[in-house]
């Protein structure tokens, strides 16, 4: 992907380095997420579910809380650097062109900007307690994106998901949730009973989230930015954390009735619906008799 290698972004915060969060972390992963399901099952459904790894990463990972690599590099470590600019380069992206976007179809409210978070190992929220063994999320209560950039390597290395597009792709999905709280679409699936299993709610919010990350996707093919293996880079990562083949990594089985984010097939075939389309329209998971 061409890019700018200097770039800054004013809505990229950096806590790597900063120490744990102050919560008990010792409690687990899923003490951050108490604070919104007691409030609204739309933290449920945006948080449980809501991170592009979640379930992939605890497989992975063996008991809860213990992350697959050892923790990021410290703030301000030379080797992390042009990740964390091609993170911002990427923000600043993704976010302008859903900017433009709204503008263009008429939605009544203008776009508003998240910011991402970068920390090391774990980090307060607005949701509560983050873990870097949730992987990448999105927080609805404070409109922001946490990662840790180790996920990064795990999604290289052990996910076989390589490539700064494989990257720019975890974003855009992040940032996809933001969009759907924009638009209502978050607030809508509250009222939804089946949230879980292949063909529940849980699983069409995943998918419109990677359908909207092919629809910026479209965007830097527009723009001439991408470069000879960049779509593919970000057609494994959306395989790669498939429900069904990180289930059959981490079991042996697949068990579709707990499947929250949808398979490989699906999650590559709705990225790929919003890259040759670039419509919001033709993310509507929701109403599609099939995923």
């Amino acid at each position: 992907m061409r890019w700018d290698e200097s770039h800054e972004s004013e809505d990229l915060i950096d806590r790597r380095g900063d120490g744990p969060a102050r919560s008990d972390a010792g409690l687990g992963t899923l003490v951050y997420l108490l604070p919104w399901l007691l409030q609204s099952r739309i933290g449920r459904v945006i948080l449980v579910v809501g991170g592009l790894f979640m379930v992939g990463r605890a497989l992975l990972s063996g008991p809860i809380g213990q992350g697959l690599h050892g923790g990021a590099t410290a703030r301000g470590g030379a080797a992390e650097t042009p990740e964390v600019h091609f993170v911002g380069f990427v923000l600043d992206d993704v976010q302008a062109s859903w900017q433009k976007k709204f503008t263009e179809t008429g939605e009544p409210l203008a776009y508003r900007h998240a910011k991402l978070v970068l920390y090391t190992d774990s980090t307060d929220t607005g949701c509560g307690y983050g873990d870097a063994a949730t992987g990448p999320f999105y927080c609805p209560a404070d409109e922001r994106v946490y990662i840790d950039l180790g996920f990064f390597r795990e999604l290289a290395g052990k996910l076989g998901a390589n490539g700064q597009f494989a990257q720019a792709y975890v974003v855009a999905h992040e940032i996809g949730h933001h969009v759907q709280k924009l638009l209502g679409i978050s607030e809508r699936v509250e009222g939804l009973r089946h949230t879980a299993g292949a063909t529940g709610a849980s699983v069409r919010l995943e998918l419109q989230a990677d359908c909207f990350a092919g629809i910026w996707a479209r965007s830097t093919q527009q723009r001439d930015l991408l470069e000879d293996g960049d779509v593919e880079s970000a057609i494994r990562a959306a395989a790669a954390v498939g429900d069904d083949r990180l289930q059959r990594a981490a079991t042996g089985t697949v068990s579709p009735e707990s499947w929250t984010h949808g398979s490989s097939e699906e999650r590559v075939r709705w990225f790929e619906n919003g890259l040759t389309s670039g419509s919001i329209a033709a993310c509507d998971t929701f109403a599609a008799k099939t995923l």
